[in-house]
């Protein structure tokens, strides 16, 4: 009786053994797919922006994939409405590291977004607002890169721009505006863009400096009209002396979440 109770207990370790390998074998076959796919990520990672993000055409891809998960989170209506409160809302968390994109010390921000765009939207419909969406990513990329700036983030129809000197920022923004202008879109569309341009001083002291610069310059922005380029008063000392800006007199403007009044400038090519 015993002789039979201890090869049942032997076949049924054996059995057991077989399943651990079975399963082993499995995992270790998982791993190494795991690995695999680590090692593919972390090429792409260590690969040069150049290699990464090369084309328009991968930009367009991530613009819409960026719309669409905004629209699987929070509705169609969060992607087109709140750009620009979005994208501030991200940079206080994130806390994106601007002070490397400076020379002096001073760093300027610019938030802009597409005019009405909840109705041009609804008017186009979503296929056609999405092909909208990537056109105009393209267009505002290029200009960025012809002058020196940076894109920090773009959400939906909304982008943050970061550049080293003021007066780059502003021709940039004027550029924008004026390629956006002659773009021949789709009969009965009109896509105009509301630019909000601040500088600020030493983004390298503390969170609550960088705060208020991010803030301030969204705030601008929400000011602008459609085809309209706003800027601060720090701005606007920066290049009142200089030739081909055009500022039309301050306008003086209470702004959401700070204290007191603030003077705005409009400003255009000269």
């Amino acid at each position: 009786m015993i002789e039979i109770v201890l090869v049942v207990l032997l076949v049924a370790a054996a059995i057991g053994l077989v399943v651990l390998a079975v399963a082993l074998r499995g995992a270790l076959h998982e791993l190494a797919e795991t690995r695999r796919e680590l090692a593919h990520l972390q090429n792409n990672l260590e690969a040069k922006p150049s290699q990464r993000l090369m084309t328009t055409g991968r930009e367009a891809v991530k613009t819409v994939w960026q719309t669409a998960d905004l629209v699987r989170r929070k509705g169609f209506g969060a992607a087109v409405r709140n750009s620009i409160e979005v994208l501030a809302d991200w940079a206080e968390v994130e806390r994106p590291d601007l002070a490397r994109m400076t020379v002096d010390g001073n760093v300027v921000i610019v938030f802009s977004d597409i005019e009405n765009s909840t109705a041009l939207n609804e008017r186009l419909g979503d296929n056609a607002w999405v092909k909208v969406l990537s056109r105009h990513d393209r267009l505002v990329r290029k200009r960025v890169e012809e002058f020196g700036g940076h894109v920090i983030k773009n959400q939906g129809d909304g982008f943050m721009l970061a550049f080293p000197r003021p007066a780059g920022a502003v021709r940039c923004c004027l550029a924008i505006q004026q390629t956006l202008g002659s773009t021949v879109w789709k009969p009965g569309t009109s896509v105009k863009v509301r630019i909000g341009v601040h500088m600020g001083t030493s983004v390298r002291r503390g969170d609550d400096l960088f705060g208020r610069n991010v803030a301030m310059a969204a705030r601008v922005a929400a000011q602008a009209d459609g085809a309209q380029t706003l800027v601060s008063e720090s701005v606007h000392r920066a290049l009142a002396d200089r030739d081909g800006f055009v500022f039309t007199p301050e306008q003086e403007v209470e702004l959401k979440g700070f204290p007191g009044v603030y003077r705005l400038y409009a400003v255009s090519s000269a």
